[in-house]
């Protein structure tokens, strides 16, 4: 066997013993459009559905267990430093969204633990989302917060004109836990995320014309 063959099929064997794809199959994701950026440092497992034109930073892992679902639609853009974990629940990840820049997981990892992320959203700057939680389309999460067990409000995509129509969004530091958060609204925390500190978006933004 050539030496280079050797080399592949020793980096292959710790994959194929976690369940990964291999280096040939992460390259293989190309054939839809997706884009690997280093396939050496990509983990995917080979139970995790992946669409078409999605974009892979280096240091990136989707892993998934043979009983749950990891599902991602369509042009989405996976920064280094995202982890995404299906363990005993599913994640389903829809089209258009950004993951990363500093970091971004997400593990449904407890009882009945599932999360639902919408198109079109930014999860930024260290976001982790556990639990039952549920991001609509065009919400936003943006720093090191812990996200369990929350309903963000899909809307209008962050660059919409009107701030009070996007998704809503949470901006920060710290745990937000248990939140139904309404379209157009956003809480600002350090710390603790509490309801009562929710406002409208154009608190913050104000509104373009169309």
């Amino acid at each position: 066997m050539r030496p280079d063959l050797d080399l592949l099929s020793a980096l292959d064997a710790p994959r194929r013993a976690a369940d990964l794809l291999t280096l040939e199959e992460v390259l293989g994701l190309a054939s839809r459009g997706n884009v690997i950026f280093d396939p050496f440092s990509v983990l995917i497992s080979r139970h995790v559905r992946i669409g078409e034109g999605n974009v892979f930073h280096p240091c990136v892992t989707l892993t998934c267990t043979a009983s749950a679902v990891l599902s991602l639609g369509d042009r989405n853009v996976f920064h280094t430093g995202t982890l995404m974990a299906a363990e005993t629940g599913p994640i389903s990840i829809g089209h258009g969204n950004q993951f990363g820049e500093g970091g971004f997981t997400a593990k449904a990892n407890s009882p009945q633990a599932r999360i639902v992320i919408g198109d079109g959203g930014r999860y930024l700057g260290g976001a982790s989302v556990f639990g039952q939680t549920e991001l609509g389309s065009g919400t936003q999460v943006l720093g090191a917060i812990t996200v369990d067990r929350c309903t963000l409000a899909g809307g209008t995509a962050f660059s919409g004109p009107d701030p009070d129509l996007r998704g809503s969004v949470l901006k920060g530091s710290g745990t937000a836990r248990g939140l139904v958060l309404g379209v157009g609204q956003v809480i600002a925390g350090s710390g603790a995320f509490r309801l009562e500190d929710a406002k409208p978006q154009s608190f913050f933004h104000p509104k373009r014309a169309p």
